[in-house]
């Protein structure tokens, strides 16, 4: 079972953030969920944040035990680009590129094994032994 968070339209640069999510991939999310509260890096406290939300998905959506669950890939996209210009020398304008990113983060987990249901006339009657083969020789 696959279990998908996504948080759009953060304001942090994709090649800041993609550095961070590289480290967690694979990983059980225990552990990653130390790494991420140990890295001085706003994008640590951005992807934290939404692992926090797919772990919670997976036991409340999906009755997912979240000591199971394995962070299969996290993946850091560009969104749209914020166009701002600052002056510069002589009258010009030099653009500025304030970038925006979607973290998306997919964890896998084993679901609850069921139990089988057994039908009652199977499981009461005994199983009978088939009668031996008769061979007559003439």
């Amino acid at each position: 079972m696959e279990v998908k968070s996504i948080t759009k339209y953060v304001r942090l640069s994709p090649k800041k953030a993609r550095d961070v999510a590289r480290e967690i991939q694979g990983l059980p999310v225990s552990s990653a969920l130390d790494i991420l509260t140990f890295t001085p890096k706003k994008a640590a406290q951005l992807i934290g944040k939404t692992l926090k939300t797919a772990i919670a998905d997976a036991e409340n959506n999906f009755s997912l035990d979240a000591s199971t669950l394995v962070i299969k890939e996290a993946v850091i996209g560009g969104g749209p680009t914020l166009r701002r210009f600052k002056p510069r020398a002589k009258g010009s304008a030099g653009p500025i590129l304030k970038r925006t990113s979607h973290i998306s983060i997919t964890l896998v987990g084993s679901a609850p094994e069921k139990k089988k249901k057994v039908a009652r006339k199977a499981a009461a009657k005994p199983l009978e032994e088939a009668p031996a083969a008769v061979v007559e020789t003439a």
